[in-house]
């Protein structure tokens, strides 16, 4: 005779929505949980709640291209799988047949144009998506960006206030009990980087805002191609 335990996972498994059967043919295909919340362009913690809180209708159309995408079609390019999900993707309606609002923080930019958005180490590990709206905005009013990192000591080319990386000047280098370090790049007085020019990197990257700034670091010679973002501020400004 099973044990309720038993009987009990087995009740779970077969009552799994649409969308958590989709994840899970995916992952059968060789995707993560991660991997999958950066091909819907949501956090890691929304896949996981197909699975304990039901979550996870609005992404089944997605989810199913995707997997055809896979399985039939031989795609496994993330980008390419992202932009895919995205052309199927429909936000929730309410009763009333409205459309129902996302929870999620709020990006601001002031009339004057500034604004600021940051990350932590969830949010980053799936291409910091909260970032984006903040710099094609920017870049839609023609602004200023400067951003701040926070990575190990040892994944830094340059050592810390070198004039080689940025600014150069050790106030903009925080360092920390943990053996990390932040680094700022750009502000007002160096006249940061131009908006236009980081919104069509994270476009190049499929959304990514990480790996745009990864890529950024790692291009210009300023961290290891291996090093991880651990923190990864956005600050924008409207130019004089």
């Amino acid at each position: 005779m099973p044990s309720r335990t038993r009987r009990r996972r087995s009740s779970q498994n077969t009552a799994r929505n649409e969308a958590a059967q989709l994840a899970d043919r995916l992952q059968q295909a060789g995707y993560t949980k991660r991997d999958i919340a950066r091909i819907i362009n949501r956090d890691p913690s929304l896949v996981s709640q197909f699975y304990t809180k039901n979550k996870g209708a609005a992404f089944v159309p997605a989810l199913r291209q995707v997997l055809t995408a896979v399985e039939t079609g031989g795609n496994t390019d993330l980008p390419e799988l992202t932009a895919i999900a995205a052309r199927h993707t429909t936000r929730r309606t309410t009763a009333s047949g409205g459309r129902a609002r996302v929870r999620t923080k709020a990006v601001l930019i002031t009339p004057t144009g500034s604004g600021t958005g940051r990350v932590g180490s969830q949010a980053i590990a799936s291409g910091s998506a909260r970032l984006r709206p903040l710099i094609a905005e920017a870049a839609r009013r023609g602004l200023r960006l400067a951003f701040t990192v926070r990575l190990a000591k040892t994944a830094y080319v340059h050592p810390s206030g070198s004039r080689t990386d940025s600014p150069g000047i050790r106030r903009d280098v925080t360092q920390r009990a943990d053996h990390t370090e932040e680094r700022s790049y750009g502000s007002a007085q160096t006249g940061g980087f131009e908006a236009t020019d980081f919104a069509r990197r994270v476009d190049a990257a499929g959304g990514d805002v990480t790996a745009a700034v990864h890529r950024w670091l790692s291009e210009t010679g300023r961290i290891h191609p291996d090093a991880q973002i651990l923190h990864l501020e956005v600050r924008s400004w409207r130019p004089r």
